[in-house]
């Protein structure tokens, strides 16, 4: 499992205090605004465009945006996304998602792929109370996670295809077009979201199945 960044459809000027801010203003359609020097946090201010968005990044080189956040849970053997979550972008959302998906999808005795992010207490002991092993890849120090589980063959499978998570989200966001929704608000990304992985399902499918090769004929 992992997360992404969508970005919000509502621009950096749209994001004002709480306190009553108002976006710049020169009398043209597109006024020109000045930001350096301002501390702006999710704690101080709000987009009045896409309130449910949160500037975020998702490494620290990075720029910050708006963005909400989207979760997937595959199966390993097929690549198919099995489940998917939309939640803000809060710093803890990752391992909040990945347990829920976990919860309502994950059968008892299986294992979870994941990268670095997810090796932290929260994550290990709470895919554990569930009854699956945490596969996440080891952090160099502080690891939740010991020879115990990376003894073990499956361990190294589950790193070598946790990557192909990724083929989900390139494909969500180049032909699925969603790299940036054009929709106001989780509720309406998160069935975005729903039809968008459903096509690549499809798609999957056909893929697994040889139709694209013509070989059901």
């Amino acid at each position: 499992m992992d997360g992404t960044l969508i970005d919000a459809w509502a621009s950096h000027k749209s994001f004002v205090r709480k306190d009553g801010g108002e976006p710049p203003k020169d009398g043209t359609r597109n006024p020109y605004a000045d930001f350096k020097g301002e501390k702006r946090s999710n704690a101080t201010h709000r987009s009045k465009t896409d309130p449910e968005a949160r500037l975020a990044r998702k490494n620290k080189g990075d720029a910050s945006r708006l963005a909400h956040m989207a979760h997937t849970m595959i199966e390993h053997r097929s690549g198919l996304i099995v489940d998917v979550e939309c939640t803000e972008f809060n710093g803890h959302a990752e391992v909040e998602a990945a347990l829920a998906m976990l919860e309502r999808t994950a059968k008892p005795g299986s294992t979870v792929g994941a990268d670095k992010n997810y090796d932290q207490q929260a994550f290990v002991q709470g895919a554990r109370k569930l009854k699956v092993t945490p596969h996440v890849a080891q952090k160099a120090k502080s690891s939740a996670i010991d020879g115990r589980t990376t003894r073990h063959e499956g361990y190294t499978t589950s790193l070598k295809i946790r990557k192909r998570i990724e083929e989900g989200f390139g494909w969500l966001k180049t032909v699925g077009g969603l790299r940036k929704t054009k929709l106001i608000g989780r509720a309406k990304l998160s069935a975005q979201l729903l039809l968008g992985f459903s096509v690549y399902n499809l798609i999957r499918l056909g893929s697994l199945s040889g139709w694209w090769r013509g070989s059901h004929v």
